[in-house]
């Protein structure tokens, strides 16, 4: 009898300021898997909220980093030297229910070097349906993932690419475009619950246009240093 290799998933999760949904997202890593398998490490930015203290409560290991969220991931990948995978999962999104397993069967194909899932939204409006769908269309074509569909990669590939850069903004694009160099790049059919809170903040619509033209931005060559300056100041 042949013995299935194990594989270790170390998620990141990236935090400041997050009592209110952390809790949840943390049960969502942990629940059908074992701790043998699959461990969390929080990369905390400097919260001044309860966050570190309900990570403690929870018997998770926390860090503290320099603030800017691809610093804070990539600071905890250094210290992971025993994960065969890094999933790095937004604070406001939930795993869904058999997500080690997906993650584990996609990696079986050793052209797969990364990955991430679909995208639900937790609200009940139309908009959300459509972002959801565009979501889908813009992985399909362009083969593109964001940060908050729980980008997973090879721990090996990761660092070959050279982990997240110092980005103030688009630093999980910044990292999948490198990451393709080494293999292919899958979408997996079961979707992460995240928050609509990005959204509602300033409206579906402008959201998700601002989202877009960034991106456009981007990719015609503009600095993720000067696109976050005009981010924050719509």
């Amino acid at each position: 009898m042949s013995l299935v290799p194990v594989v270790r998933i170390t998620v990141i999760i990236p935090t400041l300021n997050e009592e209110r949904c952390l809790v949840e997202t943390i049960e969502s890593v942990f629940a059908g898997t074992s701790r043998d398998v699959v461990d969390i490490v929080v990369a905390d930015g400097g919260s001044r909220d309860r966050t570190l203290k309900i990570v403690k409560s929870l018997g998770v290991r926390a860090i503290q980093t320099e603030q800017g969220r691809g610093a804070q991931m990539d600071r905890a990948a250094e210290l992971c030297g025993k994960a065969d995978v890094f999933l790095f999962l937004h604070a406001d999104t939930l795993l869904p229910e058999g997500w080690y397993y997906a993650v584990k069967d996609a990696l079986k194909d050793g052209s797969v070097v990364a990955g991430g899932f679909g995208l639900s939204i937790n609200s009940r409006s139309p908009w959300a349906r459509i972002i959801e769908k565009g979501v889908a269309l813009r992985a399909s074509l362009l083969g593109l993932i964001y940060g908050d569909q729980a980008i997973f990669v090879r721990a090996d590939i990761f660092r070959r690419a050279g982990g997240f850069r110092r980005l103030p903004l688009l630093e999980d694009v910044d990292l999948i475009r490198r990451i393709r160099r080494f293999g292919r790049v899958v979408v997996l059919e079961k979707r992460v619950l995240t928050s609509p809170r990005r959204w509602q903040k300033r409206g579906y619509v402008f959201t998700t246009i601002r989202n877009w033209l960034y991106l456009l931005l981007y990719y015609a060559g503009v600095s993720p240093q000067r696109l976050y300056k005009g981010y924050y100041k719509t």
